[in-house]
């Protein structure tokens, strides 16, 4: 799947990832995956539909979906790198990915976020409806041990 919107495009297509950015960005810059290896971060990609964002063929965004292709579907490693913030890219990375055919008809997409709860309401995501009823297993410094 691609899409393009002026000069961002959007692209499933997984060998056109620039995993090195990635990792990079993920290991070193996000709030939630410091110091992930680069055989974790390549692991992840492999097994997930990953969305790539590309500014005049430069990867300048990432976002990783986790499905079954049925009934779920967890949004995750959403970024933009921080020089390109501001202009739009990341809303039309998140269009993108709810767009995409094999995501449509999903009972349940989630995600999680500490601080764009206010980009994700745009895109009809709310706080859990039940929220007693999840639980979870969660090492938030997993990777640094």
């Amino acid at each position: 799947m691609t899409t393009n919107d002026s000069s961002f495009e959007v692209s499933t297509d997984q060998s056109r990832l620039d995993i090195p950015m990635i990792y990079r960005f993920l290991s070193e810059q996000s709030s939630w995956a410091v110091g992930i290896s680069r055989p974790v971060v390549e692991r992840a990609i492999e097994n997930s539909l990953c969305f790539g964002g590309y500014l005049d063929g430069r990867q300048i965004a990432f976002a990783r979906v986790i499905t079954d292709f049925a009934t779920f579907a967890n949004l995750v490693d959403v970024f933009v790198l921080p020089e390109y913030r501001g202009h739009g890219y990341g809303k039309q990375l998140v269009a993108a990915v709810l767009r995409h055919p094999s995501l449509q008809r999903l009972r349940r997409f989630m995600l999680a976020t500490n601080d764009a709860q206010g980009l994700y309401e745009r895109f009809g995501f709310t706080t859990p409806r039940n929220p007693e009823t999840l639980m979870e297993r969660y090492f938030p410094n997993i990777y640094l041990s």
